[in-house]
């Protein structure tokens, strides 16, 4: 009987000596990436020591932190459109403000350590979207071109190919007059010739969902007619000329000239009175300015008074 006690005892002992297994969260898939509009699983597995019915929560790190599940519910957008087994959660046609990094928390109040956590990081992949496409309709032989294509929803960012006359356009050759950026979709004419004029149009591709391409427009290329500039100039010396000489024979006809006060003469019952059209706004300074005698010429005289004696 003392034996069995002992047996008791020392098996006790060795429960008690045991290691404790607290709370313990992990997830399967730190980082999970899915196309805009498919589900995205966020998976998140846990052991408890004791609790067997643990209290689940995730929450979403934005500018800070905001609920996803909480108290067996979900909360806010997620609402009606996630599922939860055990803490493993389902987003239902994720979309691109779905994006971020997740936390799962697990609380057991009944164990030695009472909160475990782990992260899970959403990606949503967005497919090309129609590029926008600036392609010029003409063009002059030997100036600078670009044809400029670009998407800004893609994710990740799109990569370009331009095609002309529907062929891709490869990477250039030593004697290329064009250079491709197929990251930023430039593509450049550093000195355009006629052999560059055609159809063109961009391709916008990010290994997500289906490449999409702009509408096509045609590019002609005009010589640059130097026979009508130099006529132009021509011209223009021309008209100049003659502007510059009529206007210096203008000048010395007197037509720049300031113009001359002219005197006359005003009949007066008395006599006549001489005036200066210059001296017309100042008689009143000058007593009796602009008069003269009226002209003796004898033909001229005429009796103006009679005396009786």
């Amino acid at each position: 009987m003392r034996a069995l006690v002992c047996a008791l005892l020392l098996l006790l002992l060795l429960l008690h000596s045991l290691p404790v297994a607290p709370v313990t969260v992990s997830t399967t898939q730190s980082k999970v990436e899915v196309q805009e509009n498919s589900d995205a699983v966020l998976s998140c597995l846990f052991k408890t020591e004791k609790d067997q019915n643990p209290r689940i929560e995730w929450k979403k790190k934005d500018n800070g932190i905001s609920m996803v599940y909480f108290e067996g519910n979900f909360t806010g957008p997620f609402k009606g459109r996630a599922k939860i087994e055990g803490a493993t959660v389902t987003l239902y046609k994720v979309q691109l403000k779905d994006a971020g990094q997740y936390r799962c928390e697990v609380s057991a109040a009944a164990d030695t350590v009472q909160l475990g956590e782990t992260n899970v990081t959403l990606k949503v992949l967005v497919p090309p979207h129609i590029p926008f496409c600036e392609i010029p309709s003409s063009a002059l032989t030997g100036s600078l071109v670009e044809l400029r294509c670009s998407d800004e929803y893609s994710i990740p960012p799109a990569v370009y190919t331009w095609y002309k006359d529907k062929k891709p356009l490869s990477s250039p050759r030593a004697n290329a007059t064009y250079t491709i950026n197929k990251n930023t979709g430039i593509l450049t004419f550093q000195t355009v010739t006629r052999a560059d004029a055609g159809q063109y149009h961009c391709e916008a591709r990010n290994g997500v969902g289906q490449p999409k391409s702009c509408v096509g427009n045609h590019m002609t290329i005009d010589d640059l007619n130097v026979t009508a500039i130099i006529a132009g100039i021509v011209v223009l010396c021309l008209v100049i000329s003659v502007c510059t000489l009529g206007a210096w024979y203008a000048h010395r006809q007197g037509y720049f000239s300031r113009h001359r006060g002219r005197s006359f003469w005003i009949p007066q019952c008395h006599g006549a009175a001489h005036i200066s059209s210059q001296n017309l706004n100042r008689t009143e300074d000058i007593p009796h300015a602009g008069y003269g005698s009226p002209p003796q010429d004898t033909q001229d005289f005429k009796h103006t008074q009679s005396f009786m004696l």
